[in-house]
């Protein structure tokens, strides 16, 4: 089977603060809730790709992503809560992740404006030891309330997968330390983590020059589990995608391998079709930047070429794309971008659908 995409209508920006002092918003995801609804979520509220203001967010739309209501915060720390993940689960569940940066981390790389330095000043060692790590929240009513704020030991851009037992399995890398990549499962009722299995990535000498982080899996219907990895060497000079496996819901993994032709392309979104279709979805960082998509019909087996959703030929400042479907079986895309390099990131959207010839 041969795949092609069809994009229908344009791109278009569905949120940004154009007006306000804190315009930048970036790392979205999507998701279709059980009540029909489409959640976008991202970080946002921000001066900048670094700052300490950043709030994990949401949007709703009633209408097939045709329109969204204005942001909400859903996590909020006196730190930069980053990378704002979801996860779907149960009759009505829904699950917010995110993570913190520290205060010293903030300071040497954030602005340098009066805003910021008094903010960060104003920041006490309690208060950024309770807001440190990754956090998340958990709804039992489709995104309307949520409880405390909940740590987990490990982070990955799009939060947890929903296995097929019903299991919510978060596979991530433990924050800071590279090539530590876990997978544990979440108890949805009391937000406690159990660790399920490790892929040791650090053991191996083969990867010894390769930097593994940003994860994130699906469970297919025959219960294979395909995760997908950011993948860079210690020179910069790869940037890439590689693919490993669980045929035992999470305990065991594959040795990785790399999926993609070049070394410009990551972290991925994974998500399957009605159809069956494995969609993996990516920011593309080298001339003409972009997103990207690339299809599997064989479980992953085997990818297709890649093909493009979104064009931008000013920065590589773009990406973390995530997708779901809607009810006609056509796919929404998010991500973030900007404009041009002066210009403030804003999160987007861009319909599409698969198009399948038999070879």
């Amino acid at each position: 089977m041969s795949f092609d995409i069809e994009l229908i209508g344009s791109e278009k920006t569905i949120m940004s603060n154009p007006d306000g002092e804190h315009p930048y918003f970036a790392w979205p995801t999507v998701a279709k809730l059980q009540d029909g609804r489409i959640a976008v979520g991202a970080s946002g509220y921000r001066v900048e790709h670094i700052c300490p203001f950043g709030k994990a967010v949401v949007s709703f739309s009633n209408d097939g992503g045709e329109t969204y209501s204005e942001p909400q915060s859903v996590i909020d720390t006196v730190l930069d809560d980053r990378d704002t993940g979801f996860t779907v689960f149960g009759e009505s569940g829904l699950i917010v992740t995110s993570f913190t940066k520290d205060i010293e981390t903030l300071r040497e790389k954030m602005p340098q404006t009066q805003e910021c330095i008094n903010y960060i000043n104003s920041v006490s060692t309690e208060a950024e030891a309770e807001a440190i790590g990754v956090n998340f929240r958990i709804s039992h009513d489709y995104g309307k309330t949520f409880s405390r704020i909940y740590k987990s030991p490990v982070s990955s851009p799009h939060g947890p997968t929903v296995l097929n037992d019903g299991t919510v399995l978060w596979v991530g890398r433990i924050l800071g330390i590279h090539n530590h990549i876990e997978a544990h499962t979440i108890n949805t009722s009391t937000g406690e983590m159990t660790l399920r299995g490790k892929m040791d990535l650090y053991k191996c000498d083969e990867f010894e020059d390769i930097y593994f982080y940003e994860p994130h899996a699906v469970q297919l219907a025959d219960g294979k589990i395909i995760c997908h990895l950011r993948a860079e060497n210690k020179a910069k000079t790869m940037f890439t995608l590689y693919q490993t496996v669980s045929l035992d819901n999470g305990v065991t993994w594959s040795k990785p391998k790399k999926i993609i032709k070049d070394d410009s392309g990551a972290p991925s979104h994974l998500f399957v079709h009605s159809s069956g279709t494995l969609i993996a979805a990516f920011s593309h960082r080298e001339m003409p930047y972009g997103i990207h998509i690339i299809l599997s019909s064989d479980g992953g087996e085997s990818w297709s070429e890649e093909f493009t959703i979104y064009k931008n030929l000013y920065t590589d400042d773009l990406g973390y794309p995530a997708t779901t479907e809607l009810d006609d079986g056509s796919l929404l895309t998010v991500f973030y971008a900007k404009d041009n390099e002066e210009s403030p990131a804003v999160i987007r959207q861009q319909k599409w659908k698969i198009k399948t010839h038999r070879g």
